[in-house]
């Protein structure tokens, strides 16, 4: 299932992308007085799982059949919200791919590298992004987006994979002359609007391998990023087992899983553009969509 948050009467709405448009599951819901217990946030539907997943289906059965056009929305008439809207935790990877440790020139981790961000970051599909006056280097970072969906603590390797409920594509902006202004990458990280994601939460059912995704990201129409996450360190298995041991995860939490080569920090400091107002960025995941954000002042 690929749902989506979006705005309406200034509230994030919860909708479905189906063939017909996309649904709009509060207005469904009234439509349909026997479909009484149906998740109507994105919270409720991870918290749900499989069983939410199937009463969702049903609905957009119901919808499609009863020919009522107005309970669908088309894509370019939304104000699209980030796809999870209430994360308890927004934890990141740093430096997991092998190509882009080495263009860091950094040593590959023995273990992965966790910071976090705060929900101030978090924006959504479209969604216009203010460079900060205090920041002239601001990076991209293509990134596959991890959402636990049910309470997982010493979780195996083996089943790791069984706490998630989806993943989505992420962009892991990064102030790099704030990142690197201490010891502490925070300040340079959780900025306004620097963890964009979406367009859509995919559940887990529709993604065969996420270690082996293609991921890439372009500025303006040109490519700067190009991998796959098959080059990734520590793979999700491994990312959720290790956090697992240390933190209870819980239904709604966001693991960003770390950017391939082709960062702006990488390049020579002569050929270095870093995003300037009016750039435009496109994060694409292989199956999960493509993100796109505009940069404003």
């Amino acid at each position: 299932m690929r749902t989506l948050t979006y705005r309406k009467n200034h509230q994030l709405k919860l909708g479905i992308k189906t063939e017909k448009g996309i649904l709009d599951v509060e207005k469904a819901v009234g439509s349909f007085p026997d479909m009484t217990v149906v998740p109507r946030t994105t919270f409720e539907l991870i918290q749900a799982g499989s069983k939410g997943i199937d009463r969702l289906e049903t609905l957009v059965e119901l919808a499609v059949k009863s020919g009522e056009g107005d309970l669908f929305n088309l894509e370019e008439n939304l104000e699209f919200g980030p796809c999870v809207d209430q994360p308890g935790k927004i934890i990141c990877i740093g430096l997991n791919y092998r190509k882009h440790a080495e263009e860091s020139n950094m040593e590959i981790p023995e273990f992965p590298i966790v910071f976090s961000k705060f929900n101030n970051a978090l924006a959504g599909h479209h969604q216009h992004i203010k460079i900060p006056k205090a920041s002239d280097k601001v990076d991209y970072e293509a990134e596959l987006v991890i959402i636990i969906g049910k309470e997982s603590s010493n979780l195996s390797k083996e089943d790791a994979l069984s706490s998630v409920y989806g993943y989505c594509t992420g962009n892991d902006l990064s102030a790099r002359d704030l990142q690197f202004r201490s010891g502490q990458w925070l300040i340079g990280k959780t900025l306004d609007g620097f963890c964009p994601i979406g367009p859509y939460l995919v559940s887990a059912d529709e993604v065969e391998n996420p270690n082996n995704l293609i991921i890439s990201t372009r500025v303006n129409g040109e490519e700067r990023q190009n991998s796959n996450t098959s080059d990734m360190i520590f793979s999700c298995e491994e990312i959720i087992s290790y956090l697992s041991e240390y933190m209870t995860l819980s239904p709604g939490d966001i693991i960003m899983t770390g950017t391939p080569e082709g960062v702006m920090m990488g390049y020579a400091k002569e050929a270095q553009k870093w995003i300037q107002p009016g750039d435009d960025t496109e994060v694409e995941i292989e199956g999960l969509g493509t993100l796109n954000n505009r940069f404003v002042t």
